[in-house]
């Protein structure tokens, strides 16, 4: 355990932070570049909110957990600056993209820029104990719940009453933003909202026989035989399952965590390529067609997620079957993913396990999942 754990501590404080320190950030616009090549070079300006967001969260965490680095401060306090300035519309809703000097792209559609902007807020804020800073955490964080029964509003594409599914994404973030915030939110509303997330997370969309997460579900938890509702995503699935179990450990409730690290194993088991090896980006419920083209990429975050589920699973029981899946995992990992040109990780692979693109970032891929997931790994593994 001491030498896995000090190779994510090498790999995050070595390799993969100073990647971004020298490349990401912005030094006329602010915030941070994010479509970075192997060599870190910049190959799109456009800034997507919720990896400027996810970026600022990065940084100042890092200051919170493991050092009190004013670079990282610093760094923390350019996306944070940014997105008080440009990241939000009249309405207090975060934009999914902006231009590199913060002129709106796309419109404020996509909720999870509103997370990852709290997330951010909240961070940055206890670092500095700056009040503005919390106060805008606890509004952003409060104007999410307002639209969590109707995340998209006006911007949802679906026609409304046909098929009227309700997605995994929302109640999953919500269980770890709600205690990423928690030393600033009332404590009743913290554990409601708890309890409504383990519900929902747990006991509708976790199905009961099989331990699988479906991404879609009917209103009243009542499956839906069509592409999106055979849907699983195998990395959903189990990063929930590791917030679950931070919850579980908070509670001391045994049987939370029993059921998350069962899911845990039965989802990466589902999600498992026999063949090649790597977990599969999308799966069908039934074995039918998956609806997207990509279902079976091999991709970063899903591999991280369940390394940080799986060193937690055993952090917390010492079971050493979920020892032996954490290595599985690992080795995979490891000799496809992890770059040794640039010290971050590749995004996308094909299911052969061959690099499909070699960006390290991008639209979807910042500084978040490969420095939080070694970081969570690092410190499961010590303890």
């Amino acid at each position: 355990m001491i030498s896995y754990s000090e190779q994510y501590r090498k790999a995050l404080l070595e390799d993969v932070i100073p990647f971004w320190e020298m490349n990401s950030p912005d030094p006329v616009y602010g915030g941070y570049f994010t479509c970075l090549d192997r060599e870190g070079k910049v190959y799109d300006t456009d800034k997507f909110v919720w990896l400027q967001g996810r970026q600022a969260w990065t940084f100042s965490m890092l200051f919170n957990q493991v050092e009190k680095n004013p670079k990282w401060l610093s760094l923390a306090k350019d996306g944070v600056d940014f997105l008080k300035k440009y990241g939000r519309d009249k309405k207090g809703n975060f934009y999914f993209s902006l231009t590199r000097e913060g002129k709106p792209l796309v419109q404020p559609y996509n909720i999870f820029s509103d997370c990852f902007a709290a997330m951010a807020f909240g961070q940055y804020g206890l670092a500095t104990q700056d009040e503005k800073v919390l106060n805008l955490a606890k509004n952003t964080f409060e104007n999410i719940l307002s639209r969590k029964s109707n995340p998209k509003g006006k911007y949802a594409k679906s026609y409304p009453g046909t098929r009227p599914l309700k997605n995994f994404s929302l109640p999953m973030i919500l269980s770890n933003l709600c205690l990423e915030l928690e030393p600033l939110l009332d404590k009743e509303l913290v554990e409601q909202t708890i309890d409504e997330c383990i519900h929902e997370v747990m006991e509708v969309f976790r199905d009961k026989e099989t331990g699988l997460i479906y991404e879609n579900v009917m209103p009243d938890g009542s499956l839906c035989d069509s592409f999106e509702g055979r849907l699983i995503n195998p990395g959903h699935g189990i990063e929930a399952m590791w917030f679950m179990m931070d919850i579980a450990h908070r509670r001391n409730n045994q049987h939370l965590m029993d059921q998350a690290i069962q899911s845990v194993v039965s989802i990466l088991e589902y999600g498992w390529d026999t063949q090649y090896g790597g977990i599969f980006y999308f799966m069908d419920a039934k074995g039918k067609p998956p609806l997207s083209l990509e279902w079976d990429q091999k991709l970063w975050w899903v591999h991280l997620e369940t390394l940080v589920a799986l060193a937690k699973a055993y952090r917390f029981t010492k079971n050493p079957e979920l020892l032996k899946l954490f290595e599985k995992v690992h080795t995979y990992s490891w000799e496809h993913f992890a770059d040794p040109e640039s010290g971050e990780w590749f995004g996308y692979l094909n299911r052969q396990g061959e690099v499909l693109l070699p960006l390290i970032g991008g639209k979807w891929k910042g500084c978040f999942h490969v420095p939080r997931g070694l970081y969570q790994v690092w410190k499961a593994l010590e303890e």
